[in-house]
């Protein structure tokens, strides 16, 4: 991990990103933050809301900020929303941390977020795995670019991927 003190993980919806980032902060005794749940919570309204009045862009600016505060913080685990890496800004942002990129494959992701109903970007899809895979298209090249490491879960055991990406930054 070199000198980088944070850690965060990427990765599409259903990646598993803040089940993992929960257990991992708590086995590494560091704090975790969701950037979504922190976005909502000082908002006062839940992303779908915030989707809807003030579109994507207003919630990636909303995204953006909250970023730039959770990475001046140190030693915490930070699980990002999916979109994190479409800005460059934030991808210049997380380059000081040590960024895991939980992959996993176009159906396992379907089947954890079907019934969701706090996924924005599916409350209007009819084909939500088209609409996955598309967004995964758009966004994979950018998971890889920015990540110091990349960790398969496909796993439905999310202690088997924990203890992975503890082996690998304990190296």
């Amino acid at each position: 991990m070199d000198n980088k003190t944070n850690i965060v993980l990427i990765g599409p919806m259903g990646s598993g990103k803040t089940s993992i980032g929960r257990s991992l902060a708590s086995k590494l005794n560091r704090d975790f933050f969701d950037s979504d749940f922190e976005i909502a919570s000082k908002a006062g309204v839940d992303i779908n809301h915030i989707f809807d009045v003030e579109g994507e862009e207003g919630f990636r600016n909303r995204e953006t900020q909250k970023l730039k505060k959770l990475c001046k913080m140190s030693n915490i685990v930070i699980a990002t929303g999916g979109g994190i890496v479409l800005r460059k800004e934030n991808r210049e942002l997380l380059s000081d941390s040590f960024v895991i990129y939980l992959s996993s494959n176009i159906k396992e992701l379907v089947k954890r977020v079907a019934s969701s109903k706090t996924r924005p970007l599916l409350q209007r899809s009819t084909d939500k795995e088209k609409t996955i895979t598309d967004l995964l298209k758009k966004r994979e090249h950018l998971y890889k670019k920015t990540a110091d490491l990349i960790i398969e879960n496909n796993e439905n055991n999310y202690h088997i991927t924990v203890n992975k990406i503890i082996q690998s930054i304990s190296k």
